[in-house]
């Protein structure tokens, strides 16, 4: 099976190699990429597999896109951050020309450049190189989250389909005992009550049939809505995906979701930068320089005998500095970095609070749903099926009823119907704590802290 981790550095190398490529370069993949998804398209019509809704997913879905450029924007962000700013050119023309001793001055144009006190780049640099990891972590983690949305649907999508298996072989044995009963019925061999429970039993039956086959409808609906396709695009059957062990202990992902999550990290990366802005706001509160180059252009005098040097242009070099005047304000620069430092703090404990208690949570549901799978498997199923051949022995033999008979095939066709559920609720539960613990829950990547446990079912 495809792993979360796996699939989000794909999706970041591709992303990468999108996000630089050459404007020629992109419009030589357009027919390649339509090509590519028409591909994905006709797989999926016959059979839905993950590695083919992701790769889908990633061309075609918004928030990934939008996510994309969100990232681009950032690194743009950055080299327009570290350059110096732009040189000013200023020109000035006299209709009335000024006297001087030398003569007349026409016009004159100066060129002048702010240079930012020295570190003030640097640190304006460092903290756009702290935004970018920032904007790269929420494309990690939109990625992460369509991944996440479309596994657990293709897990819904799989358990709808078995449930349906079940319930249409039911349904053929539900129809089977109606005849039974009617034709004992006439043979005074059952009541009509166990008709009329026959009856009512097929037509449960039906009607749960019908109802699955409208969530399929619904369920590939959503699919298709993150896929950015039209909610009645064609969709196949779901490929039944593999029922996974989980090799680590809840204290382990509660180490792993600070090491990985995104959204830890994220808020990491926010106190990384809030570091970076008070270096910066010291700064700020230091001298900008100026240069600037200064000509003038200086006509004839009108004068009998002019002085010398009469005519020259004169050329002047400009120095000068900001002046850092208002302590107030430079004081609560400083002041307001500090508090967003305070803040990230904040937060990023609140996040891992929150994170954790998810982890609680989605853990208990995860040994539930395996203590279930054990429950109906190995025990409830086996003794109802057994259950059902007695039933009908003891019918056939006059031992016993129709109805109970037909109570205990009920009670097996739920246990079925309840396996399958518990299944997919397992599954479904450990992509879930995957997205949380930031790796791959079935395969170890960080050193254990305790011996390895084992939740399979």
């Amino acid at each position: 099976m495809v792993k979360i981790i796996y699939l989000i550095t794909f999706f970041s190398i591709g992303m990468a190699a999108a996000g630089f490529c050459s404007n020629e370069a992109k419009v030589s993949l357009d027919s390649s990429e339509i090509k590519t998804l028409k591909e994905i398209e006709t797989r999926l019509s016959r059979q839905i597999i993950l590695p083919d809704l992701l790769n889908y997913a990633y061309r075609t879905n918004p928030a990934i896109k939008a996510s994309k450029q969100d990232w681009k924007i950032s690194i743009e962000n950055y080299n327009l951050g570290k350059s110096y700013p732009d040189p000013t050119l200023m020109t000035t023309y006299y209709p009335a020309p000024i006297e001087t001793r030398l003569g007349p001055q026409d016009w004159n144009i100066t060129l002048s450049q702010q240079i930012p006190f020295p570190g003030l780049l640097s640190g304006k640099s460092k903290v756009l190189e702290a935004q970018i990891r920032i904007s790269k972590l929420n494309l990690d983690k939109i990625v992460k989250n369509i991944a996440v949305s479309l596994m657990t649907s293709l897990h819904e999508l799989v358990y709808i389909q078995k449930a349906v298996q079940i319930a249409e072989s039911n349904f053929n044995l539900a129809t089977k005992l109606l005849k039974t009963s009617e034709n004992f019925y006439a043979a005074d061999k059952a009541l009509f009550y166990d008709i009329s429970k026959a009856r009512a039993q097929t037509a449960q039956i039906q009607y749960d049939i019908l109802l699955l086959k409208e969530l399929e409808q619904a369920e590939k609906a959503f699919i298709n809505s993150i896929l950015s396709r039209t909610p009645s695009a064609p969709l196949g059957s779901a490929k039944k995906l593999s029922l996974r062990t989980i090799a680590y202990s809840v204290d382990e992902i509660y180490q792993s979701s600070n090491d990985h999550q995104e959204d830890v990290l994220i808020a990491l990366e926010k106190i990384n930068k809030s570091d970076e802005q008070i270096k910066l706001s010291r700064l700020e509160n230091l001298p900008t320089f100026k240069l600037g180059l200064f000509y003038a252009s200086i006509g004839e005098p009108d004068v009998r005998t002019p002085p010398p040097g009469a005519g020259d242009d004169a050329v002047g070099i400009q120095f000068g500095f900001s002046i850092p005047l208002w302590y107030q304000k430079n004081k609560s620069r400083t002041l307001k970095a500090l508090a967003v430092k305070e803040k990230a703090r904040a937060n990023k404990i609140d996040i891992a609070n929150k994170t954790k208690a998810m982890i609680s949570r989605l853990w208990f549901k995860l040994q539930n749903s395996k203590r279930l799978i054990t429950l109906y498997k190995d025990g409830l199923i086996p003794q109802s099926l057994k259950s059902v051949q007695t039933a009908e022995t003891w019918f056939r033999n006059g031992e016993g009823s129709f109805s109970d008979f037909l109570e205990v095939q009920a009670t097996a066709y739920n246990f079925q119907l309840s396996l399958a559920r518990a299944t997919a609720d397992y599954s479904k539960t450990l992509v879930k704590l995957e997205q949380l613990a930031g790796v791959s829950l079935d395969k170890k990547s960080i050193s254990p802290k305790e011996p390895k446990e084992e939740v399979a079912p």
